[in-house]
């Protein structure tokens, strides 16, 4: 008896708290729905700016930040004064630059694929064909180098392997520590990896195309061809101008795995982006400061290019991204 009214007393509980939860203001639910993603953003983007402050110190690894010596603006300043950090800044800069140009160059390809796949008759084909093209995305960058090295590293590379047996070359090549063509390699292996899972935000925004579109363009005499130039582009254009400001925006952030794994003496000049920088003079480098002081640059250029970004929205759709 007593479990049996414990029982009733929590029900009533709960549905008078889901009864208070619906009589509330549509914005006090939607910020009570939104608030457990707000506070994972305040942990994870907000709390970790607190480690701007190494900046502001000699700090070293082991060491407790408030006993090491405070320096104030000296690694700011070495960004402008100091000939040799700023061209290293402008070198890395490049490499960051020149990748993102690259990745937004290209970024109609996921769209051209997912009207591909969605033209294609047979769901059985294209089922295999998006499978595996979106397969490489779930595959680390580790893994990806040791493909690319079993296919073309000097020695057991089975590409040099087979150039020599034909009798196409008289040395092994080294592609992997070649200094040429080192940006269009990196984008080739992105492209690979990542086309068929950029692709799927596109077939979803071409299954919510309204399908009359198709039928009564079919009706009027147009072919396959004029029905995606004239119903599908169009209809997908508003999901890819948002996801290329969003790019845009985000022109900075191209990572570090990738670059990280493919990296050595020989491309180290022209494969180290900004992301990697930042590594390899905190990390390995052990100079925690003056990588802060990098990181926190790359922050304010993430910032302004967010706001370019917007204000192209604002002025081409309309719409504002923010």
């Amino acid at each position: 008896m007593l479990q049996s009214d414990a029982r009733q007393h929590g029900i009533q509980r709960r549905t008078g708290i889901v009864k208070q939860f619906v009589g509330m203001r549509p914005g006090t639910k939607l910020f009570l729905l939104s608030a457990p993603f707000l506070l994972l953003v305040f942990i994870f983007s907000y709390l970790p700016l607190y480690g701007w402050i190494y900046a502001f110190f000699e700090y070293r690894a082991g060491l407790k930040i408030f006993e090491t010596k405070f320096i104030g603006f000296k690694y700011f300043l070495s960004l402008v004064n100091n000939p040799v950090t700023a061209s290293e800044i402008v070198r890395v800069l490049r490499n960051t630059f020149v990748m993102s140009f690259l990745g937004i160059l290209t970024s109609w390809m996921p769209v051209a694929f997912a009207i591909f796949l969605s033209e294609m008759r047979s769901k059985k084909i294209r089922g295999i064909i998006q499978t595996l093209s979106t397969l490489p995305n779930f595959i680390s960058w580790i893994l990806v180098y040791s493909v690319v090295w079993s296919m073309f590293s000097v020695g057991d590379g089975f590409l040099n392997r087979l150039l020599l047996t034909l009798n196409l070359v008289d040395t092994e090549i080294n592609f992997l520590a070649s200094t040429e063509h080192v940006w269009l390699t990196m984008l080739g292996y992105q492209i690979w990896k990542g086309l068929g899972w950029s692709a799927i935000m596109y077939l979803a925004a071409i299954t919510s195309i309204d399908q009359e579109q198709y039928e009564a363009a079919t009706v009027d005499g147009a072919g396959r061809f004029r029905c995606i130039w004239h119903i599908t582009v169009p209809g997908l254009m508003p999901t890819y101008f948002v996801l290329l400001l969003l790019s845009i925006a985000n022109f900075i952030n191209n990572g570090m795995e990738q670059y990280f794994v493919f990296q050595n003496p020989m491309n180290k000049a022209f494969i180290e982006v900004l992301d990697l920088y930042v590594y390899n003079k905190g990390m390995i480098g052990n100079n925690i400061p003056y990588a802060t002081v990098v990181s926190m640059l790359k922050s304010i250029v993430s910032i302004v290019l967010l706001f370019t970004a917007n204000k192209m929205s604002k002025s081409v759709r309309g719409e504002s991204i923010l």
